[in-house]
């Protein structure tokens, strides 16, 4: 895969979804390039924010956008069998990557963003909506989080999953989308340890623990 840009920062993507000013604010700090997939560049235009590049199809584009945000900063992925979020993605090598603007609102396409984060693994992207995060679990993940914490794990695919510090204990316990998933999970130790067999896990969190699923995440 050629990149189109590498980042040396994490960065927030933002997708043409249901978006709270304050979230994209707040993920800014944490994540100060700004890209956007298609139509996610008008809103970032309405909410003050001009974004490095865009990238998509660009059916939901206005002109307007086009013009303030210069045709230099546009890629253009005319293929349909791959969504914005997705094209954009595979366009973009950093650290990490905050998704903005992809939960909420239309429910197909937010269940074509989880499809995506199963579907490139080598990615690091947390999916970020106005109640939860969602990453997907690509490799064994180690957090410390208060107990109590709400820690749901949801199988995209059949993965055998192994787990510490959870109220439900996960031992070398097999889920799947058909079978035993992993939601309302509450941590009763301030360490957790999560890891399955193979691509397909999803993490869900409380939003409030989003720092520290990126410091979890980023490469060491």
């Amino acid at each position: 895969m050629r990149y189109f840009r590498q980042f040396s920062h994490n960065v927030t993507l933002l997708g043409g979804g249901a978006v709270n000013p304050a979230t994209l604010s707040h993920c800014l700090q944490l994540a100060p390039e700004l890209v956007a997939a298609d139509g996610g560049a008008d809103q970032a235009l309405e909410l003050g924010h001009v974004p490095v590049v865009v990238a998509g199809d660009m059916d939901s584009v206005s002109e307007h956008a086009r013009k303030t945000i210069g045709a230099d900063r546009f890629v253009e992925t005319p293929d349909q069998n791959r969504t914005d979020f997705h094209k954009t993605l595979d366009l973009i090598d950093a650290p990490v990557v905050l998704g903005v603007g992809f939960m909420g609102k239309r429910l197909d396409h937010e269940l074509a963003c989880y499809n995506t984060l199963v579907g490139l693994p080598e990615k690091r992207v947390i999916l970020v909506g106005e109640v939860d995060i969602c990453f997907h679990l690509s490799r064994p993940l180690e957090m410390t989080l208060p107990v109590g914490t709400r820690f749901s794990l949801f199988p995209m695919a059949k993965v055998n999953v192994r787990g510490t510090g959870l109220v439900w204990p996960l031992d070398d316990l097999e889920m799947s989308p058909w079978g035993m998933i992993g939601t309302s999970n509450e941590t009763n130790a301030p360490a957790v340890t999560v890891e399955a067999d193979g691509a397909g896990l999803l993490v869900i969190l409380p939003r409030a623990h989003l720092t520290d699923a990126i410091a979890a995440l980023t490469p060491s």
